[in-house]
């Protein structure tokens, strides 16, 4: 994909970001941890929103993708204010938000902040809390400790890091303990066979919304990513429900 745009924050920290403009309210895609706007359920609901003249927002978190800045300053607090100023400059109306694993959790921590101008939530394996529910007593204590903590990657020759910074600030953003007064629709999809992230972890978010517009669809056969033809097809109808 083309026509990658940058959105320069306060600090110069530039945001790589992808846009089209359209009716309806604004999509926008929220990728999951170290991942970015090339994925291929961002990729693919960016095309069928350009095609049916939708309004869309892709972008990649500092650190990530084609934004600058370094991964290990990267926490969930510094990429919300992020995805928030790229709604405030270039997105207009109603926003729809669609988060993908750590995505998901970003997603709320957005969604507390737009007030009126939420349409709704998708979730797709969201993943709040997971600093706590992820990791392992010895994991924390090392990461209290100031130390970076490395898992194996199922996707890439390299480990996945946790950092110190990253993990303190999920911490301190946990939600699934308290109710989140988020009041719009939401749906969340999650495969029952994710070995990243438990379908429990979207049942448990089910409960802690407010809201009772929530439908939690689960595919038995699923796993993490989600990202088939025919999950990318269910999470197509998913957003199409809102418009």
């Amino acid at each position: 994909m083309s026509n990658v745009q940058f959105h320069e924050m306060p600090d110069r920290r530039k945001i790589a970001y992808r846009h089209t403009s359209g009716s309806g309210p604004t999509l926008v895609f929220l990728p999951g941890y170290m991942s970015d706007m090339d994925g291929g359920k961002a990729t693919s609901l960016f095309a069928e929103a350009k095609a049916l003249g939708r309004s869309c927002l892709l972008l990649d978190y500092s650190g990530c993708g084609a934004s600058s800045g370094d991964f290990a300053d990267g926490t969930l607090s510094k990429w919300r204010d992020e995805v928030l100023a790229l709604i405030k400059a270039h997105a207009t109306g109603p926003i729809l938000l669609i988060g993908s694993s750590m995505g998901g959790w970003l997603m709320l921590m957005v969604a507390e902040k737009l007030g009126d101008r939420l349409a709704g939530i998708v979730g797709i394996a969201s993943a709040p809390d997971f600093t706590e529910w992820g990791r392992s007593e010895a994991d924390q204590a090392k990461l209290l400790a100031g130390e970076t903590v490395y898992d194996e990657n199922p996707y890439g020759p390299e480990p996945t890091p946790m950092h110190p910074g990253f993990w303190a600030d999920g911490q301190a953003n946990r939600m699934l303990d308290s109710e989140i007064a988020i009041h719009c629709p939401v749906h969340l999809l999650h495969g029952q066979r994710d070995a990243d992230v438990p379908w429990e972890i979207s049942m448990r978010l089910s409960k802690a919304l407010r809201s009772d517009a929530v439908q939690v669809t689960l595919v038995k056969d699923g796993d993490h990513r989600l990202s088939r033809d025919s999950d990318i097809a269910l999470l197509k109808a998913a957003v199409s429900s809102f418009y």
